[in-house]
């Protein structure tokens, strides 16, 4: 297997460009090779199966996804709040809208693991590690809630997305507003560790 982690890097970038553009269907590694401009063969090279190819995906989706150390800092140096962890999940709206393509793309790989069990065992542990990230991220920082609390949030944020970025119900209602509301309601009145 090759080990030059820019190239990998590289063509997982490539690979998402052609998933959000083309869908899971349209994700060959001839495809990705064309997209990355690199001799037929080189996808290949890295990945050497399709489900290691999407799993790379997913993996690249939240390097790309990762934070701002600075915002981050600046977030965690105020006191413990409701109010404050209205603007974490703000911040991960934010992020995660800026480059639609990517959030596009992760909704295409949850969808194809509904369909093929080794993209579902590799996507899942990535999904489940990030899962277990954010509940330790939570609890240390002494936000209100815990386990339970982050995962109704995981799953209200994840319905906002799939609806800001694809087909939209268009119920008119300010995203920002949708996000304070479901924090309110979901984790504002629970105290920390929930």
């Amino acid at each position: 297997m090759a080990r030059n982690p820019q190239r990998r890097a590289a063509l997982a970038d490539a690979g998402l460009r052609v998933l959000a553009a083309h869908g899971a269907r349209g994700l060959t590694h001839r495809a990705v090779d064309a997209e990355a401009g690199v001799p037929v063969g080189t996808t290949s090279n890295y990945f050497r199966s399709r489900d290691a190819l999407l799993g790379a995906l997913g993996e690249r989706i939240f390097e790309r996804f990762a934070p701002d150390d600075a915002v981050v800092a600046e977030l965690a140096a105020r006191p413990p709040s409701s109010a404050l962890l209205t603007d974490y999940v703000r911040y991960i709206v934010e992020r995660t809208t800026r480059h639609p393509e990517l959030t596009r793309a992760l909704i295409e790989l949850r969808l194809e693991s509904a369909r093929r069990p080794d993209l579902a065992r590799i996507l899942g542990d990535t999904l489940r590690r990030g899962y277990r990230a954010d509940v330790a991220y939570h609890l240390g920082a002494g936000l209100p809630g815990g386990a339970f609390e982050v995962a109704l949030l995981r799953y209200a944020v994840d319905g906002l997305l799939l609806d800001l970025l694809t087909t939209s119900i268009d119920a008119g209602f300010d995203p920002d507003q949708v996000v304070a509301a479901l924090v309110s309601r979901l984790a504002g009145d629970v105290p920390p560790g929930g």
